[in-house]
């Protein structure tokens, strides 16, 4: 071989090895190209997943917070079904206490009743020093031989605007109590 001929061998191979050298090239870059892809592509349904397992459990967690919600709203309207009623109660009771106390003060007013106190029976006798032997108690009495004063009317009137106030205080302290046991179960 001459030296043309090296030199063209020379230059077939180095054009052999920058053909297979840009061949391999290409091959190399085509390859990690479809990694990169084939990572990308794996990512994105890893995202999918994630974001799937986040929406189930927000969905989860929104269910039960609107079941906690609902609990606590029966709760709610049963309290306030309960507290309606012990209210409507409280006014029957103040109602009927406020009846009951006009008709004693109209009896009061018309003579058909009178109010009476019992005496100190040793104070009268001593006074009328008569000494005789009192009667047996009534029917209606556990008092032997009481003796009884009546009072006069306006008297008697003032005594039942007293019991009066303090029934419907009474009335009310039961509606509180009934209210703060209701409150704290």
């Amino acid at each position: 071989m001459n030296a043309v001929g090296w030199r063209l061998a020379a230059l077939a191979l180095l054009l052999g090895l920058v053909l297979g050298g840009r061949g391999a090239w290409l091959w190399q870059v085509n390859d990690y190209g479809k990694q990169l892809s084939d990572q990308a592509a794996d990512y994105a349904r890893q995202l999918a997943a994630k974001d799937r397992a986040y929406g189930r459990e927000r969905e989860a967690a929104a269910a039960s917070a609107l079941d906690q919600l609902a609990v606590q709203q029966d709760a709610r309207r049963d309290l306030e079904d309960r507290l309606q009623e012990q209210a409507q109660m409280h006014w029957k009771e103040m109602g009927d206490a406020q009846q009951t106390q006009a008709r004693l003060r109209d009896r009061l007013a018309t003579a058909d009743l009178r109010l009476s106190v019992l005496v100190d029976a040793g104070a009268i006798a001593a006074q009328g020093c008569d000494g005789g032997v009192r009667e047996a108690p009534g029917a209606g009495s556990v008092v032997h031989g009481a003796v009884r004063a009546y009072l006069e009317p306006a008297h008697a009137q003032r005594i039942i605007a007293i019991t009066d106030e303090g029934d419907r205080g009474l009335i009310a302290l039961r509606a509180c109590q009934r209210y703060v046991q209701e409150i704290s179960k």
